[in-house]
């Protein structure tokens, strides 16, 4: 018999009924390690408390992605893969639409609108992974490089594309744009109440239609204006 114990058996205690088997099981796992995960971030949660929400012994939680750390990360791709093909496949088919009339704008709302629709699914398990993901990007210590690791291909491409709509723009400028970008899109899907209470309740940050009515049109004129101006150091 296989000295690491069945998934079956002996991993599950007396008394917790696992959330599923096999594939479903390690779903399970990944679904309760990414919500304490958006909650607390990396240091705040330990593999006991993924494996209590999950309804597993923690030797599962080994046996399938080994530390804590490779349990983030495959938390952290289990979903970016779907995020950049889809924001690829609509960038692509933007380029392809609108072939020599490209603006800022819509290459923007192709950016980002793959990102406010599966949102819009109210699927928790995605806007569990977009809090992740704000969590991540402003994390100093390592939050650059997993960042880098697994979502670079796609901006660049938005920057290319932006530097074929616009071919008068520095190169850094659109770089410093995108960093700029990146800080309101997760902030907006994070939904994390703050402008309901800035604005009285005149703002929800549930609100998404809201956010898709303005936040294109508000990250292009920002770009468009970098663009203009006379080049800083």
């Amino acid at each position: 018999m296989d000295s690491r114990v069945s998934e079956d058996k002996a991993v599950t205690p007396r008394g917790r009924r696992p959330k599923g088997h096999g594939p479903d099981l390690r779903e399970a796992i990944l679904d309760a390690a990414e919500a304490l995960f958006s909650r607390h971030g990396f240091y705040g949660v330990t593999v006991r408390q993924v494996a209590a929400e999950a309804g597993v012994d923690t030797a599962l939680i080994h046996y399938y992605f080994g530390a804590k750390r490779e349990l983030f990360d495959s938390v952290f791709a289990r979903r970016a893969g779907i995020l950049n093909e889809a924001r690829l496949q609509a960038m692509a088919a933007y380029e392809q639409a609108h072939h020599g009339a490209m603006t800022v704008e819509g290459v923007i709302e192709a950016f980002i609108g793959p990102l406010l629709d599966l949102s819009m699914t109210n699927d928790e398990g995605w806007k569990n992974y977009f809090r992740l993901v704000a969590l991540v990007n402003n994390t100093p210590a390592w939050g650059g490089e997993t960042m880098h690791r697994f979502f670079d291909p796609v901006v660049h491409r938005l920057v290319d594309v932006l530097k074929v709509i616009r071919p008068d723009a520095e190169i850094r400028d659109l770089y410093w744009c995108y960093q700029f970008l990146t800080g309101s899109m997760m902030l907006a899907l994070s939904e994390t109440g703050r402008i309901d209470q800035l604005s009285d309740g005149l703002c929800r940050s549930t609100d998404l239609d809201a956010v898709r009515a303005r936040i294109y049109a508000y990250c292009a004129a920002g770009i468009e204006r970098v663009i203009e101006r006379k080049p800083q150091p």
